[in-house]
């Protein structure tokens, strides 16, 4: 706790500090609250970590006990709710930061090492879903904001934070420069970006061009019909009387769209990967990926699409077998000199 209320409040936003802190107080203090620094070995964070993989939260926290009609630990009866590999990796992830500042204040002489919790991975769009998603937005109010979300892999919060001036739609790109999260001391704030890197310039591509200029005469019209009521907050994105569009609102209504059209239930971040999954798919080099996606290193945008990357492989591979396969098939013919060789299929 030392480590959140002296340094991690000064170094980290308030949204992520808030997190960590609950992070800390659910799990960190009541697993390893009582193992002196100087004594903790990675057996000792192995163990830990085990046991939140293994226990039910009911039980171990005495949620069932709480509520005025019991379910599971109360009532003999486990739920078997468990933490989810996520969430394991966040809070093996807040524990490493808090060790690490005691490395650098010299409390401890090095860093617990081992390894991170593998998290659970996500399933992104196929073409086709992505298809028929594009079709159930059309003619929704924010068709603009899901398929900016989908074509570009912009964040959530850096859609919401989008400003009128951020946009050159005669250029056609857009300049990321803000986050809007709500905060417990601001309320609805904008913030500077992630990281430095997500601070960046986008090429639109020209369907998004084309919705976000309907959007704009869309907005226009609510604006009339508002009067007075309307607020000029300038975002692109807002509810019909010009105020900001909350987060969780967003996603409710992002949940609705899907399930109106019997799509396959996915988190609002999904559209996200699904856009770096399925340009990656196409060819497009992991470096341009990396700039589109804000990420603030290579590595970062390899390791999150690892297995798309392996099946690309796979693809080049195959792709080679078969050019040679050919180049053996067309050459079974014997040659007199008078013929060039035959070459082989090339390789796109």
């Amino acid at each position: 706790m030392y480590w959140l209320e002296t340094v991690a409040v000064h170094r980290l936003r308030e949204t992520t500090h808030t997190r960590y802190t609950a992070c800390v107080r659910l799990y960190v203090v009541p697993g390893l609250g009582r193992k002196k620094l100087a004594k903790l070995t990675a057996k000792d964070i192995r163990t830990w970590l085990d046991q939140l993989r293994t226990t039910c939260q009911c039980c171990a926290r005495g949620l069932d006990t709480a509520r005025d009609q019991p379910q599971c630990c109360a009532i003999g009866k486990c739920c078997h709710k468990r933490l989810s590999p996520l969430t394991l990796a966040y809070v093996h992830s807040v524990l490493k930061s808090a060790l690490e500042h005691a490395v650098r204040e010299e409390e401890i002489p090095r860093n617990v090492r081992m390894g991170t919790p593998r998290p659970r991975r996500f399933e992104p769009l196929t073409v086709e879903e992505a298809r028929d998603l594009l079709t159930a937005m059309r003619g929704h109010r924010l068709h603009a904001l899901f398929e900016l979300a989908l074509r570009t892999g912009l964040r959530k919060g850096e859609l919401l934070g989008l400003r009128w001036e951020d946009l050159d739609l005669t250029g056609g790109t857009a300049s990321i420069r803000r986050t809007l999260q709500r905060t417990n001391s601001g309320g609805l704030t904008a913030l500077p970006t992630k990281t430095q890197s997500s601070e960046r310039r986008i090429a639109l591509p020209t369907e998004c061009l084309s919705s976000l200029r309907d959007h704009r005469d869309w907005q226009a019209q609510e604006r009339e019909t508002a009067g007075e009521s309307w607020t000029d907050s300038g975002y692109v994105f807002t509810r019909p009387n010009g105020q900001p569009i909350e987060g969780a609102t967003l996603t409710r209504h992002f949940n609705t769209l899907l399930r109106r059209a019997t799509l396959r239930r996915i988190r609002f971040h999904d559209l996200r990967h699904s856009a770096a999954t399925l340009l990656l798919a196409q060819g497009v080099e992991l470096v341009v990926i990396k700039e589109l996606l804000g990420h603030a290193h290579i590595g970062v945008t390899a390791t999150v699409y690892a297995h798309v990357r392996l099946r690309l492989q796979h693809d080049a591979i195959n792709l080679l077998g078969h050019a040679l396969r050919n180049r053996t098939e067309t050459t079974s013919k014997p040659n007199d000199g008078h013929e060039p060789p035959s070459c082989a299929t090339p390789v796109r």
